[in-house]
């Protein structure tokens, strides 16, 4: 397995560290309506569960950026590269949106999500 598929499989799992975080040592969770529950918290829990999600979001295209360009057989190094260039990204824009640093964090944000399309353009110029 190539270090690009093992970031998709990084990628995936994101979203379970950052819903414990937000759900993490709380006796009042309502696993019976998580959402209405989430939605009623604040602070690192409120961002924790919004990282969540974001996660959620940016996984089907990263994945498939890098699915593309395994399948057209883009140079294997600089899938890797973007690869792990998302996965880093994406560690420090969750740090930050835990730290609650709005603006850096969408300037990582814009890295991942640069990194993404590079694997699209990798695949491009590989035919």
């Amino acid at each position: 397995m190539t270090i690009a598929y093992w970031c998709v499989l990084i990628a995936g799992l994101m979203p379970l560290f950052t819903i414990a975080i937000a759900k993490r040592g709380r006796p009042d969770f309502d696993n019976a309506e998580p959402r209405a529950w989430l939605e009623k918290q604040s602070g690192i829990r409120r961002r924790a569960d919004y990282a969540h999600r974001n996660h959620f979001e940016a996984f089907p295209f990263f994945a498939a950026g890098v699915i593309i360009a395994q399948q057209v057989q883009a140079a294997q190094n600089i899938v890797n590269l973007l690869a792990v260039i998302f996965i880093v990204a994406r560690i420090v824009y969750t740090v930050l949106y835990l730290q609650d640093r709005p603006s850096l964090r969408s300037a990582v944000w814009g890295i991942a999500f640069a990194a993404a399309i590079g694997l699209f353009v990798s695949a491009g110029l590989a035919h």
